[in-house]
């Protein structure tokens, strides 16, 4: 469903939903044979499971039975590869499984690229998708790694392949100990209203700009927002003021006044402001609670010539937020321009990353991207949601694929989407980028990215 009007645009994605670690399973019928590995077969492999290797056979890992397991080995091949898999045929379209499995592994440097579950979902013996479906995990406890997920079967499925990957060891192993794959309920789904304003206020005063940003969030708690995303240095943008007189303590008397818009619409929001800490003046962002307390802040990392020339200071951390309906990230114009800031937020779990902006989300012109397709490529290089909140260009709501959600589309107001976080959609051939990029950086490999270059560069 969309629906268009001045001040809101709403969006509903209806795809494959996911859910946090299987809350909602049933004790039904166990669909996957031999689970626990008991059951011997031939070639010193457990019953009902086939080995599977790559082509080049001198990059396979040994694979056999052991008391209460299955071992998983390549001592003398640091990138060996390999593992086991299972076709499942009680598979019905539409219905939601809970997948679970475990293991124990020793000297594996990061266990998470190279320990994997995988569902490949199956419609007359061809895959659906060439990716399938990575199973969250591993969560990690000593040497014990566990998975945990709850898929919902495509449309198209009559069964299903569930595989135990094995990816370069670095000379370690892995004992895989169980598997498990049940028929469950649907889980609920994680709607939120996320929402962006344009406004740019000119001929004004620090007051008067709060007061007109704290009736956009009067209007975002109107149309029943969960949260809201204002621009950057709201108490400075059009006015007269340089950073001796708009800079203020957080908390303090700026965010006690957004505070109370935010407590009486019962929504959280986000707003840059100039922070004044003892000595030292910050680019900051805050995040207010529904309360209207703080419950946190970003300073501005990456600061352009007009920033530091004034004496404002960098940030040095990426923070993320738990909020009551997700995980969530800000960050600050200038730092666009740099794709390792929603790297970092990314892989500590932010959902959605929002983005008070001074500069611009401009379209394309005359073949030059600009501002509105980095925010895009941001959003579909990591998998989040992007928000940002501009001055010049348009307020935007922009999905992990990087569709544009919602677009003042050169109108002051409020507009917004509405989002389930529990929507997982895959990229054609590569799969659901989350659970696939993560896994597949190459962090050995990224030293020059730690330093400052040593030689110009152009």
């Amino acid at each position: 469903m969309i629906i268009f009007s001045e001040f809101v645009i709403s969006f509903v994605f209806l795809g494959a939903i996911i859910s946090s670690p299987s809350d909602n399973i049933d004790d039904t019928k166990e669909l996957v044979a031999n689970p626990d590995f008991a059951l011997p077969g031939a070639n010193n492999l457990p019953a009902s499971w086939s080995i599977w290797e790559p082509i080049w056979k001198d990059a396979s890992c040994q694979i056999k039975m052991i008391p209460h397991g299955v071992l998983m080995e390549a001592s003398n091949r640091p990138f060996a590869v390999g593992g086991l898999s299972q076709t499942i045929q009680d598979v019905k379209p539409g219905q939601t499984y809970a997948i679970k499995a475990s293991c124990q592994f020793q000297n594996i440097p990061s266990p998470y690229p190279s320990l994997m579950v995988r569902v490949n979902w199956i419609h007359n013996g061809r895959l659906i998708h060439p990716a399938g479906n990575f199973i969250r995990g591993p969560i990690i406890n000593g040497n014990i790694a566990e998975f945990d997920d709850v898929l919902i079967a495509p449309d198209s499925a009559d069964s299903a392949q569930i595989s135990l990957e094995f990816k370069w060891p670095q000379g370690g192993s892995v004992i895989w100990n169980n598997v498990s794959i049940k028929k469950t309920t649907p889980p609920e789904p994680r709607k939120v209203k996320v929402g962006t304003v344009f406004l740019r206020p000119s001929q004004s005063t620090p007051e008067n700009n709060l007061n007109l940003f704290c009736q956009k969030i009067d209007e975002a708690g109107k149309l029943g927002l969960d949260i809201v995303c204002l621009g950057e240095a709201i108490t400075m943008v059009g006015t007269q003021s340089n950073i001796k007189d708009y800079a203020q303590i957080i908390p303090g008397p700026w965010t006690d006044k957004l505070g109370e818009a935010a407590k009486r619409n019962h929504i959280w929001v986000v707003a840059g402001l100039t922070e004044l800490d003892g000595n030292t003046v910050y680019n900051t962002a805050v995040l207010l609670n529904r309360d209207g307390l703080v419950a946190g802040k970003y300073r501005k990392v990456h600061l352009p010539r007009e920033e530091w020339k004034q004496g404002i200071t960098p940030g040095d951390t990426y923070p993320v937020f738990k909020t009551d309906f997700g995980t969530i990230a800000i960050q600050i114009c200038y730092d666009w321009f740099f794709p390792e800031p929603e790297a970092i937020f990314a892989l500590q779990g932010a959902e959605i990353i929002f983005a008070p902006t001074w500069g611009n989300t401009l379209p394309d012109k005359d073949g030059k991207v600009d501002g509105e397709n980095v925010f895009r490529v941001r959003a579909r290089d990591n998998g989040v949601y992007m928000v940002p909140s501009v001055y010049d260009g348009n307020s935007l709501v922009i999905d992990p694929m990087g569709r544009i959600l919602a677009s003042n589309d050169g109108k002051e107001g409020v507009f917004w989407a509405e989002i389930d976080l529990n929507t997982r959609e895959s990229l054609d051939w590569v799969g659901y980028w989350r659970s696939i990029g993560p896994r597949h950086r190459m962090v050995n490999t990224y030293e020059l990215l730690l330093k400052y270059p040593e030689k110009p560069t152009y």
